[in-house]
């Protein structure tokens, strides 16, 4: 089997995901190509995995300031663009699409018959029994006119329904660190930076590790700003006490496994993170804020450490699902991987 494996860029949640099943996908020796669109080429950063990856503009919002602008967004619709994409992408070589929530891939796949597998977290809201903040009805449109597939396998923190799988996360063997009491971990790429470093200068007692697309390595006494590099995170990561991010659910993942305590704003205007702020709050496993809130941050300070959620680290039965063919009833994949995490 050939798979055409296709990544929403925007953020670094979809990249991360793929990152664990590319891994996989190489050591059980599947032919894959990669395929990514969502964000300029020379953003993505630590590709290693993906290969000789193919990049398109394709499909994404505009922030600013920790908020959708809708206007701009609209604006940054390339709509010639994305059609000649749509029609030039060649997929008569793939036996199936492997899509993570990729519009022009799903739409090429669609118009030359090519079967779809979408597994993502927004496939997760097509069910009715996912919590979402917002309009349901409008939200299952966005999700099945965006990207859509054939079949859809959602991914998200609990099983509300039959065909939600637990989140992947990433197994590292070469970081080792000592757990820092008093270094917190910062991730929001959306925000305004120098608001960020502004927001954080009053507590001087805490070490902060601030990753964000803008920021280049340096310090400002307790606040230390850094580049975007995957090793790096999750060096950090590791040895923090709690992470102060958007609510992005790759992130909320790996804080959850490692048992890291999360104090989350969500990106105003977009339902997923409203909806994963509710349902990470309803699981008692975070803080949320809907501005950069200084009294947030010190009561959270003094939350206690949280217990691990023990997620899969091994994505191989969701591949030997794939290859087989059998997409229609994922009940014994999902039962499967979720023994040992509830």
């Amino acid at each position: 089997m050939k798979i055409l494996y296709a990544i929403q860029g925007t953020g670094n949640g979809h990249t991360t995901r793929a990152r664990v099943m590319a891994k996989t996908l190489a050591k059980m020796n599947i032919e894959v190509d990669y395929f990514f669109s969502g964000r300029q080429p020379e953003r993505y950063f630590d590709m290693q995995e993906f290969g000789r990856y193919q990049t398109r503009r394709g499909l994404t919002f505009v922030s600013e300031k920790g908020r959708i602008h809708p206007l701009k967004s609209i604006k940054n619709i390339h709509a010639c663009e994305l059609i000649r994409d749509i029609r030039a992408l060649e997929l008569s070589a793939y036996d199936c699409v492997l899509n993570d929530f990729e519009p022009i891939s799903a739409w090429a796949a669609k118009r030359q018959k090519v079967p779809v597998l979408g597994i993502s977290h927004q496939a997760a809201f097509l069910s009715d029994r996912v919590p979402i903040v917002g309009q349901r009805l409008f939200s299952k449109a966005v999700i099945r006119h965006f990207a859509p597939a054939d079949v859809y396998l959602g991914v998200h923190w609990h099983p509300f329904d039959s065909a939600i799988i637990p989140p992947f996360i990433e197994q590292v063997h070469d970081i080792d660190c000592d757990h820092v009491e008093n270094k917190v971990v910062v991730y929001l790429p959306f925000e305004d930076l120098a608001e960020v470093v502004s927001y954080l200068k009053d507590f001087p007692e805490i070490e902060f590790y601030c990753y964000h697309p803008d920021a280049i390595d340096t310090s400002y006494t307790h606040v230390h700003l850094r580049k975007p590099s995957r090793k790096g995170f999750l060096r950090d990561l590791a040895s923090a006490s709690g992470v102060i991010a958007n609510a992005g659910f790759e992130l909320s993942s790996e804080a959850l496994s490692m048992g890291k305590k999360l104090l989350i704003k969500p990106l105003k205007g977009q339902f997923e993170q409203y909806s994963n702020a509710a349902t990470l709050a309803q699981m008692q496993r975070a803080k949320v804020m809907h501005y950069l809130n200084q009294s947030a941050l010190d009561e959270w300070l003094n939350v206690a450490k949280k217990e691990r959620i023990n997620y899969p680290q091994d994505p191989q039965p969701l591949i030997n699902w794939l290859l087989s063919g059998s997409w229609h009833n994922p009940s014994r994949l999902t039962e499967q991987l979720w023994q040992g995490v509830l």
